[in-house]
Formats: C-alpha cells, structure tokens, sequence
C-alpha cells in the first residue's frame, strides 16, 4: 500500500466492485491530471475478478483499501473515512476525467472560498457513442434543491467537495443500495449552492450491465430519500411543500406500477405513504 501522503489539498475516491475490465482507464484519467496535490484512494468493495490484481500493479502510485462487499454507499464512505485532503472528488470506476478537471476545480475554489461543492459539466458515452442529453438532465447550479427533486442533476464523477461538508451534513446512507447520491445531494442542497464549472470535463460512460443508475425501480429509493429529507428539519416551508408534491407523484407512479405486476401490498404502501402527506 502507497504511504499516505503528506497533506494533499485533493482526496480522489474511487470505489469499485467487480471493475476489473474498466478500472484502468478510470485511475490512469487520474494520475494523467495536471493538477498533482492529490492522494488517489481506491476503495475495492469484495471485488471476486481481476480487480484487485490490477490495482495491486499501481501500487506506490495509489491507496489501496479492501473490504467485505457492502455497496458503493460504504465504499465511498469508507474513502472518506481514511482521506487526508482539504477536497474530496470522486470517479466512479466507469467514467473518465478530463486532465484539467482537478486543476479548474482547485482554481474555482481558491476564487470562491465560500463554497461548498462544485461541479463540472460532462460529456455522455453511451454503449460506445457520444448522446446528448435531454433538456431536463441540463445542470443548474445556485440553489438546486427543487429542480433536484425529480431526478438527480448531480454527478458524483463531477463534483468536488470541501471535506468538512460531511460534518455537517453526513455521508452516504449504506442502506441505500441505488440513488444513495440523489440523497446525498438533497441534503447538501437545501443548506448550500451547489456551483457549476461550465465546462465537461468528465467522460461519464453507460449502457453497460452492471451500471447501478440502470436497475428497476429506482423511484423506490429516491421516494425513501424524500420521505426522509421532508422528516427532517432542514427544509424551508417552500421547499417542504416542493419536496411533499414530488414524494406524491412518485408514490402514484410506483404504486400503479406495483399493481400492474400484482404487488398490491407494496402498491398499498406507496398510497397509504402518499395520502400520509
């Protein structure tokens, strides 16, 4: 294992589970950054292929740290558990960065140092192919708390984080096995801005199997995330009343689809949980 660093401004986090046919490119677009202030900590969360053979080749280049299978939640929270850096931005093992991207995001902080988290625009890669996405995967930036209900509008490969946010807000929720970012992201979002560098500076790649954001029934988790954020006490009136709308057509819509597969209890839940509202 690489001996930590001595204070890197940036802590890079990978986590990865049974990557190893695409982890290489992902830590090769890190090493290759301009920017060089920046431990790369790679979390392997029980891979069973290739991986950790791969990543044992970086070693001296990378932190290497390997634990019993328990999702990508833990992984990224476990590398934020052993980070040293001021910042933290993490790659999914599937994406790319660009070689600026550390570099632009450092000098966007250093220009504001009020804030919080920033993050990047991207270039979509989909089985191979350049996609563009649709008018409502468009990145706002500011306060993005209500346009973030419908759908996730941030990346995880694109943003930066000042480390000391997750004091405040806290982590990844582990019992979330899907849509454990969207979480994270209304939380940060109703207290902070969330800033955007106008520029991709991420390859972010998909279509393929074993891609999380790809499963069924995701509104299932984001609604458990709603329902949480609008239990807390964080949200303004507004954003209160913003957050309960969504949680209601999201109930609707999964619990027309849960009767239409004859899961009339789960079906029962949602509306039960939507008229609770």
């Amino acid at each position: 294992m690489k001996k930590k660093q001595e204070n890197p401004l940036v802590s890079v986090i990978i986590p990865t589970y049974n990557r190893g046919w695409i982890i290489k490119e992902a830590i090769d677009s890190v090493l290759a950054q301009d920017f060089k202030d920046f431990e790369l900590i790679v979390v392997d969360d029980g891979s069973t292929d290739n991986t950790p053979e791969i990543l044992n080749s970086y070693r001296g280049d990378i932190l290497i740290f390997r634990q019993d299978n328990q999702g990508v939640s833990a992984a990224r929270n476990r590398g934020i558990a052993e980070a040293s850096g001021r910042f933290i931005a993490f790659l999914d093992s599937d994406d790319l960065w660009l070689p600026q991207k550390l570099f632009r995001q450092v000098e966007f902080f250093n220009k504001n140092p009020d804030a919080q988290i920033c993050q990047t625009e991207e270039t979509w890669i989909r089985k191979g192919a350049r996609v563009n996405p649709k008018k409502r995967h468009k990145k706002p930036w500011g306060m993005i708390f209500e346009p973030s209900l419908a759908l996730c509008l941030v990346s995880p490969s694109a943003v930066m984080i000042r480390r000391s946010l997750f004091k405040k807000v806290g982590g990844f929720d582990e019992t979330l096995p899907a849509c454990e970012d969207y979480d994270l992201w209304l939380r940060i979002s109703c207290r902070y801005p969330v800033y955007l560098i106008d520029t991709p500076l991420i390859i972010k790649r998909g279509g393929h199997n074993d891609q999380l954001s790809a499963s069924p029934g995701l509104d299932k988790f984001r609604i458990k995330s709603l329902k949480k954020i609008i239990e807390s006490d964080l949200l303004s009136s507004a954003r209160h009343r913003a957050a309960v709308k969504t949680l209601k057509q999201k109930c609707v819509i999964y619990a027309a689809g849960c009767r239409k597969r004859g899961r009339e209890d789960e079906a029962l839940y949602y509306t039960s949980l939507s008229d609770r509202f």
